[in-house]
């Protein structure tokens, strides 16, 4: 690709290739935004691994054609992301399809051992959570919620808003 020996030409494509594509990562993520790589939905943590396996195999192209593809394959990730992202803030119905809905763990002090059931989260996770986010009683806890992008987020203190637990189901039986 950029000299006749062999050794020299792995150096130069790894150094060179994996270069220019980390800096058109950067630019495609300052142009779509910091979003990016969040882990907000499904399709974020989709677009972060895609993203990361196209890097490698950017740093890997044997040839400018597999190099141009997968730079190419970068910036078509991003613009399907952010159409994604558009489309899901003007429809509720498209919001729905695209995204799971945060599921109710345990609520005021109680463990929802439907709703483990349901999600498959072990009890022995979740108590390793409550004491992550300091829980000293089980009483203390308001609600525990497994987020659509697989983290649980533990809410405890005296009172908890109708406002925090907004678009979060509650799994029903046994």
């Amino acid at each position: 690709m950029f000299v006749s020996d062999p050794l020299v030409d792995l150096f130069l494509r790894a150094v060179t290739l994996t270069g220019i594509a980390m800096f058109w990562v950067v630019l495609l993520v300052r142009v779509n935004g910091l979003r990016s790589f969040s882990k907000m939905t499904n399709f974020d943590f989709v677009m972060t691994v895609a993203i990361g396996s196209l890097l490698a195999g950017a740093s890997q192209s044997t040839d400018w054609t597999s190099f141009m593809q997968t730079i190419l394959s970068m910036a078509m990730l991003f613009t399907v992301q952010y159409t994604t992202a558009t489309i899901r803030k003007k429809s509720k119905t498209f919001e729905s399809i695209m995204q799971n809905q945060p599921a109710l763990l345990m609520k005021d002090g109680v463990i929802l051992h439907a709703a483990l059931k349901a999600t498959r989260v072990a009890e022995t996770d979740l108590i390793a959570k409550l004491r992550e986010a300091n829980v000293l009683d089980l009483a203390q806890v308001r609600a525990v919620v497994l987020e659509t992008t697989g983290d649980i987020s533990v809410i405890h203190g005296d009172s908890c808003s109708d406002e925090i637990l907004q678009g979060v189901r509650m799994v029903k039986g046994e």
